[in-house]
């Protein structure tokens, strides 16, 4: 991997180096270096551009990482990966896509990542996205995440975009059975002429299922966001959402909460806020010392930690 395609690599994954377990790192389309390890198999799909990731029951304290980089003008690429989580595993998996566009070629990439998770397994699944280059082409992604959780089991997922990506299109999808438990943190941020969909659609399917999906964002320039939540309890469960949103210059935000109870015994909470910087805060941080811009800066990244 040349320079750039490390410094992507670093953004996207916080990877200065191989990292320990198991991964599978792709470059330009092509896989650039792959270890399986004694618990955790990756195979390459033969129908499709993607891999199989199985991983053993009562796995525990293990990771694997499979980022995607891109430092091609006009390459585009839909990849399909997925997961197979054995009964009562607790493992890290780390995915992630940077684009580096310097060309006049607009370049995608359209990840699909499928997760099924075992029995009283847990998963901790970290999601990047960041773009860089000078070029006029655009840096485009557009990843799909399905998960289909078993009983007892969990999921977080921690899904972060902050810097670079021209257009985006992010799909969830999650079906829980009983005692299943979701919690999502999404942290987005578009500035210039950006655009950015983010769609969830969460079914609770189980008794004593749960999901928290929580989306900060910050819209800069003339960006534009939409997001479109939707949690669906069909069963004794619990849900709460919520979306808090700072809107900046000229940017455009478009909150859509939707929640659907189907069972008497459905508990289902939405929460969502959208407005500017408070004037207070700004000005208690330039007393402070520090410029105005400066005390946009800390509160936004105050917001987005």
């Amino acid at each position: 991997m040349d320079a750039i395609q490390k410094q992507l690599l670093q953004e996207v994954a916080d990877l200065h180096d191989i990292p320990e377990g198991a991964y599978n790192l792709r470059a330009n389309g092509e896989s650039v270096g792959r270890k399986s390890t004694a618990n955790i198999e990756i195979i390459s799909k033969t129908d499709v551009s993607g891999i199989d990731i199985r991983i053993k029951p009562n796995t525990k304290k293990e990771s694997v990482h499979i980022p995607v980089v891109l430092s091609e003008s006009g390459l585009k690429e839909t990849v399909y990966n997925d997961f197979y989580i054995g009964e009562n595993s607790d493992v890290l998996i780390v995915a992630g896509c940077g684009i580096d566009n310097c060309g006049t070629q607009d370049s995608e990439h359209d990840g699909v990542h499928r997760f099924y998770i075992g029995k009283n397994a847990k998963i901790r699944y970290v999601e990047k996205h960041y773009g860089s280059g000078s070029g006029d082409g655009k840096r485009i992604l557009n990843p799909q995440t399905e998960v289909y959780m078993e009983e007892g089991s969990t999921c977080e997922m921690e899904m972060v975009q902050i810097k670079g990506v021209d257009s985006t299109e992010r799909t969830t999808i999650a079906k829980l059975a009983a005692d299943a438990k979701l919690i999502v943190h999404e942290r987005l941020m578009t500035h210039g002429e950006q655009h950015a969909l983010s769609i969830y659609k969460v079914e609770l399917n189980g008794d004593g299922s749960s999901a928290d999906v929580v989306s900060r964002s910050v819209a800069r320039d003339h960006s534009y966001q939409k997001l479109d939540m939707c949690i669906s309890g069909n069963a004794a469960c619990s849900g709460h959402t919520e979306c808090d949103s700072i809107i900046m210059d000229h940017g455009t935000i478009l909150a859509v909460p939707s929640l659907e109870a189907n069972s008497i015994d459905a508990a289902l909470v939405h929460e969502a806020a959208i407005g500017k910087i408070a004037g207070e805060q700004l000005t208690k941080l330039m007393t402070l010392g520090l410029t105005e811009a400066e005390a946009e800066e800390q509160i936004i990244n105050g917001f987005l930690k």
